[in-house]
């Protein structure tokens, strides 16, 4: 066997990188990176594969798909289909995957260490998890199975993913751009696929679906065009001999990269035309598509990030900031996106206003002045340097992501034609200022190489096509020919004829300077941020970067207020407030933006938060800018006007969100002691006024008490003068202790079981959800906390694969443990076509699996649940943001427990099995009297019980029949209406027994009609998919055949929630929250770093 080749061993890397990499080719011509490092918690892997959608059949889209949902059903070496994912769970690890237009990709990831794990053994040498993830991750490309038990069940959960996005704008919008392409490219194509495109019309056609799938894997799978990253704890030559002996076996086809030349996504039919589209969600969106050069090859100069910075700009003389002036646009964003190899678009997308939304041709004719602006001139050294100095700074300064997103993100990386010195730094770095290159990019920018897309519900009103897959409705029409005469006549503009507020941006003085790491080394860095000021004005914490050293800081601050979030109106009130800030700052802020510097300002149930966080440089003057900003802020009519549209059209959006998006909602609506829910704000913003914000807002800076968290390369002076900003700029009055809000959830009885129902408010939503609630009780409890995280811990994967694998209730199935301000409780959430009251069982059914396996689960298991457990709890942080947010997670949640995961080891390790059954037995079991259990049903508005006409069960039994004569009329067999009543008589139609109805069918044609064997076969099975779609018009729930599923034990009857109000307030409540610590412990002195 040939050797494995060493590519490149000596990667450009961020300074504080202190990973070793190496990539390599195996003899059958597989690339690999492989990565060590020391210190990691996770190891992972992930495997890209240059083939996605465009290679799917014309007449089976959805293929690739597919095929990526079967890989993880079984293998040749790993036949059980849920041995990969049982193994991952067992070592603290998951996996997922996704398909792209030219590219799949799979990745996991698992323990690094096996030092608290069970470990596998080979030759006397112990191997970490890693070893064992890989050899099963390495079959999917070797030997998979594509296993016909589970090929209906992933054809359904593709159907599944694809209806979960049915009503997504995203997705629609999406797929119309590309279903109005060029059909001869597969840009065109329908990617995701559902069981019409890969089951349905296929079995008419008399394909053998299976064996397309395999053929597929066979014909496009290649290791040479596969790319692997390994990232663990073993060194680098361990991991090139681990790679060589499990990926060897994946076969080199030696195919040629996937390439669709000679064709474009846009022709000259597709160019200078307009197309309308009607989104489910209430927004206003611009887009003009410019079809663009491919720009793979021209990773050093990438000469769209320089038109799209100008472009983009937010910042005085730009297309948004005059747009935004005339009331016309609230954002703007540009740049340019691969399609695949030899296609590309360049994409100038505007959120509009109402006012835009009538004057969206002033808006496109701007954007073509300022193109020609850009074209007056050559290319500016200046522009380039500006934006290449802050990727070199990125860069060197980039700091670790989770395990997954970098495996992922580089494996695909590596399909790119990079030099493999530069896979880390790849398109991220800038390197050569390139005036020709940008000055031929910008000639794609032209008024006849464009299409012009509008999004709105309203305009213009007269859409009348809809879109195949998703339903959107659209019209499309050559752009008037006056409308391009103007267009042109925009883009040859001259610094006379121009718009003379539109400019150049100026030197962004946000750019840091001093990016010097204030280091001091540690034995061990600290746990706990220091709580330097402690007073009745202020409480400040503050830990100097001891653990990741980049010159970057994040700055917390609370202002808290019970006035805030008092009422539904003081709600929206102080979110509209927030807004307007943020509205006025867009012009300043941008240019910290772009240098790395940015500030979040939000209202919650505490107060106001302002974050602000990058290079630490320049924050206290951006910091300052926003306080000042809050203090002063003046509501102008006009953009009171347009903010509050906006905030108006998120809340009615709301409803349109995919319902598990809304159902955890209402679940802590209804365990809140104080709280709303959307309707009640929407209600309140209406009638507000520009004046009404003008007089409320001072109210909330009058009287508060500050928080503050400075973390990052921040001095304590440093963080005494961030404080010091807070008060001397805002000069609040105290808010003292007395008055401060105290946060509190209701309690459910023990032995209570309640149920609240809601209809979803979008009428094409064809999904239900349910998320089904069970209290354990309070966050203080530490063992039960312990006891609950265990749970969720056991159950993850055995929920996943009973509910979503084998049930096929529903793409989105989630289980675990689900937290509130002061309780805790398990939920599962699921959304599926099924009814709610049926997904209800099936949750009984599973927990009642769950107690079974927990009566029977060995020793072995248990400890293996236990230490996977105990390692994700003890998960390093990867950088410095993932630090500061856990800091301000226990700050803000007011228990200051910033060391609970090493409490939730400490109360995890003496856990037994016995522990685990009385626990669930007593707050999870559907039998038990003791359990608390709350669900919320999401009901779809086409859903049987709230779509259908009221039939009684006669009725509905003497339409079926009438249905089923023209059906079998229409397929050419005899219907004899007495004779099919009679064979109705004993069938229980009302109640949705489709076995028993598919048999009367059956036994008819057979018997009554004398029809032939094979051709009863035929039309029995397409009897059954009419079915579907009849029997719930009839107001009829279809009865699923339970005879191969765990049973549903009896429980007892729910209480239904008619009024909430009631509800809420024939609970108890819980205590606040407490510190789990005395504050005084974080006052200890210290040396001043």
């Amino acid at each position: 066997m040939a050797p494995i080749e060493r590519v490149a061993e000596r990667l450009e890397k961020p300074a504080l990188d202190d990973r070793s990499y190496r990539v390599v080719q195996l003899p059958n011509r597989l690339e690999a990176l492989l990565v060590h490092d020391p210190d990691t918690d996770k190891a992972s892997a992930s495997v890209n594969v240059n083939v996605g959608s465009f290679s799917d059949a014309d007449d089976m889209p959805g293929m690739a798909h597919a095929v990526e949902h079967l890989l993880f059903m079984g293998t040749e070496k790993y036949p059980v289909e849920n041995d990969y994912n049982q193994y991952l769970s067992a070592n603290s690890g998951y996996s997922n995957a996704y398909t792209s237009s030219t590219e799949t990709n799979y990745f996991f990831e698992v323990a690094a260490s096996s030092s608290q794990l069970s470990d596998a053994t080979t030759n006397g040498h112990v191997k970490s998890p890693l070893h064992g993830a890989l050899d099963r991750f390495a079959q999917f490309f070797i030997a998979p199975l594509f296993l016909p038990s589970t090929l209906d069940r992933e054809l359904k959960a593709v159907d599944s993913e694809n209806k979960k996005n049915l009503q997504s704008d995203t997705w629609r919008l999406s797929q119309l751009k590309k279903s109005l392409s060029n059909s001869k490219h597969p840009y065109h194509h329908f990617s995701t696929g559902n069981l019409q495109t890969l089951k349905d019309e296929p079995l008419k056609r008399g394909v053998k679906i299976r064996d397309e799938f395999i053929q597929f894997h066979r014909e496009q799978y290649s290791a040479n065009r596969m790319k692997l990253v390994v990232l663990g704890r073993e060194d680098l030559d361990e991991l090139e001999a681990w790679v060589g002996e499990l990926f060897a076996g994946v076969v080199n086809k030696d195919l040629p990269p996937n390439r669709w030349e000679g064709v474009q996504p846009y022709g000259q039919k597709e160019l200078l035309t307009q197309v309308f589209a009607k989104p489910v969600m209430d927004s206003r969106l611009l887009d003009i598509y410019f079809p663009y050069q491919d720009e793979e090859e021209l990773y050093e100069s990438q000469p769209s990030r320089y038109l799209s910075h100008l472009i983009g700009h937010e910042g005085p003389g730009s297309i948004l900031s005059y747009i935004k002036a005339k009331g016309w646009a609230n954002g703007l964003e540009a740049g340019a996106a691969p399609i695949c190899q030899g296609s590309a678009f360049f994409t100038i997308s505007v959120r509009l206003t109402e006012d835009g939304l009538k004057h969206y041709d002033e808006v496109v004719k701007v954007i073509f002045q300022y193109i020609s602006l850009i074209g007056e001139s050559a290319p500016q050294q200046w522009i380039f340097d500006e934006v290449k100095g802050m990727t070199e700074v990125d860069f060197k300064f980039r700091q670790k992501s989770p395990a997954t997103s970098f495996t992922s993100r580089l494996s695909s990386i590596m399909q790119k034609p990079l030099p493999r010195d530069r896979l880390l730094s790849g398109t991220s770095v800038l390197r050569k200022f390139d005036p020709q290159g940008i000055t031929e990019a910008l000639s794609y920018l032209r008024p006849d190489n464009y299409r012009l897309t509008l999004v709105s519900q309203t305009f213009p009103g007269d859409w009348d096509q809809k879109e195949r897959w998703y339903g959107t409705e659209y019209r499309v029409e050559t752009i008037p020919s006056d409308f391009q005469a103007a267009v042109r006549t925009a883009a040859q503009t001259t610094s006379d004829t121009r718009i003379q507020e539109l400019h150049l941006p100026h030197k962004n003085e946000f750019i840091p300077t001093n990016l010097v790491v204030d280091k001091k080394e540690v034995l061990e860095p600290a746990k706990t941020p220091r709580l330097i000021r402690n007073d009745e004005f202020v409480r400040t914490w503050w830990k100097k970067d001891d653990r990741f050293w980049v010159p970057k800081g994040n700055v917390y601050v609370t202002l808290r207020n019970p006035l805030v979030k008092a009422t539904p109106q003081t709600t929206v009130m102080s979110n509209l407030y927030c807004e307007l800030v943020k509205d006025a700052l867009d012009e300043y802020s941008y240019d910290a933006e772009i240098a790395g510097l940015d500030y979040q300002l939000s209202s919650y149930s505490m107060g106001i938060d302002i974050d602000v966080g990058g290079y630490n440089d320049k924050m206290a003057v951006l910091l300052e800018k926003v306080l000042v900003s809050m203090r002063d802020l003046e509501v102008k009519p006009d953009r009171f006007k347009i903010v509050k549209e906006r905030v108006l059209r998120g809340l009615r959006n709301w409803d349109f969100q995919q319902p598990y998006r809304q159902v955890g909602d209402f679940t802590r609506w209804l365990g809140s002691e104080k709280g709303w829910v959307n309707e009640q704000y929407l209600a309140e913003v209406i009638p507000l006024t520009a004046q009404d914000i003008q007089t409320f807002y001072p109210q909330l800076l009058r009287q508060v008490h500050i928080e503050v968290l400075a973390h990052g390369n921040l001095r304590r002076e440093d963080a005494r003068r961030v404080t010091d900003l807070v008060e001397s700029t805002l000069k609040p009055r105290v808010l003292p202790k007395s008055q401060w809000q105290i946060r509190r959830n209701l309690l459910l009885a023990p032995g209570s079981d309640y149920t609240y129902v809601r209809t979803l408010r979008d009428p094409a939503n064809v999904n239900q959800c349910i998320e089904y609630y069970l209290y354990v009780g309070s966050l203080s409890d530490q063992i039960l906390r312990a006891k609950l995280l265990l749970l969720a811990q056991m159950t993850e994967e055995i929920g996943f694969d009973q509910l979503r694998t084998k049930e096929q209730l529903g793409y989105i199935v989630f289980t675990g443990a689900k937290f509130a301000a002061t309780i805790m409780g398990y939920r599962v959430i699921i959304q599926s076509e099924r009814t709610a009251e049926y997904l209800e069982t099936r949750v009984n059914a599973f927990l009642a699996l769950v107690a079974t396996k927990l009566e029977s689960m060995t020793q072995e298991d248990f400890e293996s649940h236990k230490k996977s457990l105990i390692n994700k709890r003890l998960e390093k942080v990867k950088n410095l943001d993932q630090e500061s947010e856990r800091f301000w997670s226990h700050i803000s949640g007011e228990y200051f427990s910033f060391v609970q995961n090493e409490l939730d080891v400490a109360n995890l390790k003496p856990l037994s099995r016995e522990d685990m059954i009385e626990f669930f037995n007593h707050y999870i079991h559907p039998k038990s009297p003791a359990r608390a259990k709350l669900s919320v049903h999401m009901i779809a508005q086409s859903s049987p019980k709230v779509a259908a006409p009221k039939l009684e069960a006669k009725e509905q039994n003497e339409k079926l029949v009438d249905l089923l004569s023209k059906y079998l009329t229409s397929v050419g067999v005899s219907a004899d209406q007495e004779q099919l009543t009679k064979r109705f008589e004993p069938v229980d139609v009302s109640g949705g027994d489709q076995k028993a109805i598919v048999a009367a069918i059956s036994s008819y044609l057979k018997e009554d009609a004398q029809v032939p064997q094979e051709r009863v076969e035929a039309v029995v099975e397409q009897g059954r998919q009419l079915l579907g779609t009849v029997l719930p018009g009839l107001g009829i729930e279809v009865k699923v055949d339970e005879e191969d599923l765990p049973p549903a034990p009896e429980v007892k009857e729910t209480t239904m929630i008619e009024d909430a109000f009631d509800f809420k307030a024939s609970l108890g409540v819980s205590r606040g929250p407490t510190a789990v610590y005395d504050l005084r412990e974080f006052e200890e002195a210290e040396a001043k770093l």
